[in-house]
């Protein structure tokens, strides 16, 4: 019989992304594979608040809320006590800190932090589109994209296209392969919007060696040895130099820095 589920419940007014941040934060520290994080975004009524508390309490789970109207915190917290469930308020204590040092008062008004305007809008689509448009899955989409990053396996392609789409840029990323023939719309796109990624053998090796592991493959799989990333390398090396692309070596740079030399080109 396998192990028995744990279930946190995430609560808010809005839509949760701030308790279930520290929610997230908090199992990463614990060997917690069998946890499960139940959100419940939007609630305006105290009937809802002990719904949830009441299914905490026969699943024995525990609650993270952030609640800004002080009738709906305060529900929380009495019902919690009644039936004996753990239940943290994310937000509460920080605002009465606030209010104590500052002679401030809350503006009490929910999903401050996530009001939907149109930036909100514009890096949801971005997010959208990048994810569908991962490691070569849809190469047409090269067309409608901000920005297109190529380069070999392993070169950081995928984290960085993420970083940039929650900056509102569509991102389409293309994984480069000798045996393979890229696509001919790469020479279609303005070479202004393609970049090409780059990185030192050693450190490429390193990278790949710990993926295989990841994966369960054999150390000496040709996937991480020298000849055949000098191969790759070299390859797309010659690609970017057809294509007239910026390139980047990102060896020994963080995403956001290899981001901010892409972003600093566009300006």
């Amino acid at each position: 019989m396998g192990e028995k589920l744990h279930t946190i419940f995430v609560c808010s007014d809005s839509v949760g992304e701030t308790a279930n941040t520290v929610v997230q934060a908090t199992i990463r520290q614990f060997n917690a594979s069998q946890v499960v994080v139940k959100r419940h975004g939007s609630i305006r009524t105290e009937d809802e608040v002990r719904t949830i508390v009441e299914e905490a309490s026969r699943v024995k789970g525990f609650i993270a809320y952030t609640l800004v109207l002080p009738e709906l915190r305060e529900m929380m917290r009495q019902e919690a006590i009644r039936v004996n469930v753990n239940a943290i308020d994310i937000m509460g204590p920080m605002m009465q800190a606030f209010i104590d040092t500052f002679k401030d008062s809350p503006k009490r008004k929910v999903g401050l932090l996530y009001q939907l305007d149109e930036q909100y809008y514009q890096r949801v689509e971005a997010v959208e589109f990048t994810v569908n448009s991962d490691d070569g899955k849809d190469p047409s989409t090269m067309k409608q994209a901000h920005i297109v990053l190529i380069g070999p396996s392993r070169t950081s392609k995928t984290p960085l296209s993420i970083y940039l789409a929650h900056k509102g840029f569509k991102v389409s990323n293309y994984p480069l392969v000798p045996e393979v023939k890229p696509p001919s719309l790469l020479f279609e796109l303005d070479p202004k919007k393609l970049v090409g990624l780059t990185m030192s053998v050693d450190k490429l090796i390193g990278i790949r060696t710990e993926r295989l592991k990841a994966v369960g493959l054999p150390f000496g799989a040709k996937y991480a040895t020298k000849e055949r990333i000098e191969e790759e390398l070299a390859f797309a090396m010659n690609l970017y130099r057809d294509l007239g692309c910026s390139i980047i070596d990102v060896s020994e740079k963080a995403i956001e820095e290899t981001a901010g030399l892409i972003l600093a080109e566009r300006s």
